[in-house]
């Protein structure tokens, strides 16, 4: 995998994990911030990571290839 690849690929994971993790504390931080710290992580870890994975990534990588068929179909 190339140096450019792989920065693209954080580029997508970070695209979906910044606004779901901001909005997720936006609406339930202060309703979590009784528990424990391990276990308001466990909640947002046990949340997140399936919408990131199922979700938030395809969409993502969707949206992508789309612009990129859409410029190549430019190109020609």
């Amino acid at each position: 995998m190339t140096t450019k690849i792989k920065l693209i690929a954080s580029l997508k994971i970070w695209v979906v994990i910044y606004p779901s993790i901001t909005l997720f504390l936006y609406f339930l931080g202060e309703p979590l911030s009784v528990l424990p710290l391990y276990q308001r992580t466990l909640i947002l870890t046990i949340s997140l990571v399936p919408w990131i994975t199922f979700v938030g990534l395809p969409l993502v990588n969707r949206l992508v290839d789309l612009t990129t068929y859409r410029d190549e179909n430019k190109k020609v």
